[in-house]
């Protein structure tokens, strides 16, 4: 069986609850990562990913997310192609806060681009 190529929102909640199931990665800029951002995530932006992949473990499966979901997806399938077992947050942090699920800072926003 294939691992999924994309979770929800409230999915990807309960995945980060099972301890160190799957490493969560945000590729936005920082400052929409500043602005809001999903408690126990990693931030790599996307034009970094590709050098900054040997901080990730290559035998977990890894969780990328933007803003609305596709810039994620262009790391998913990068990732996807090498070999990982990497997956979309579909929606991206739009998606999550419109499900009504926490950011790291009770005071945090997605930031506009």
């Amino acid at each position: 069986m294939s691992s999924p190529t994309e979770h929800t929102p409230a999915e990807v909640q309960a995945l980060l609850a099972e301890d160190d199931s799957v490493q969560l990665v945000d590729v936005r800029e920082p400052h929409e990562h500043e602005a809001g951002a999903i408690a126990g995530d990693r931030h790599i932006p996307l034009g970094e990913l590709m050098t900054a992949a040997e901080q990730l473990d290559p035998n977990r499966p890894v969780v990328f997310y933007c803003r609305v979901g596709g810039r994620s997806q262009m790391a998913t399938d990068a990732f996807r192609a090498s070999g990982w077992d990497a997956r979309n947050m579909t929606g991206g942090i739009v998606a999550w806060v419109d499900g009504g699920l926490p950011l790291a800072d009770p005071d945090g926003s997605v930031a506009d681009h």
